[in-house]
């Protein structure tokens, strides 16, 4: 009874039938399964030996603290605004320029941090970097 004609079943159907897109879809992978590790070319080159040297020393580092005052250190040395940009500016004819590392406490105005970055910038200093906690 189930697989009976009738009458009304002449419309249109409108089934998708996915069994022909899945079987090309398994064989191409097959396909691509089989040639990806022929068509994978390595060209052999014998590399030149050389004798390992250090790199350059790594720069040493500036730290400038802001504490919740605003007032300035330098490498924990209290110092004045003016005194912090005259210290930099010898930081900074050194060779190699030595990093900065700029740690604002969590309560000063950012204007002193701001102060701060533009110091480090007007004496030549080019790498400057911020120092946070994690959370």
């Amino acid at each position: 009874m189930a697989f009976q004609w009738r009458e009304d079943d002449d419309a249109v159907m409108s089934e998708i039938n996915m069994t022909p897109l899945v079987d090309v879809m398994l064989v191409l992978l097959i396909i691509f399964i089989i040639t990806v590790p022929v068509m994978k070319h390595a060209v052999q080159v014998q590399l030149p030996r050389v004798s390992h040297q250090p790199a350059d020393a790594p720069a040493q580092i500036v730290r400038i603290t802001v504490d919740a005052q605003g007032d300035f250190y330098l490498n924990d040395t209290r110092v004045s605004d003016d005194a912090l940009q005259s210290r930099l500016r010898e930081q900074a004819a050194r060779d190699p320029q030595p990093q900065v590392q700029l740690k604002g406490d969590r309560a000063v105005r950012y204007e002193r941090v701001a102060q701060a970055m533009a110091a480090v910038q007007q004496a030549g200093l080019r790498q400057i970097g911020f120092i946070t906690e994690r959370r």
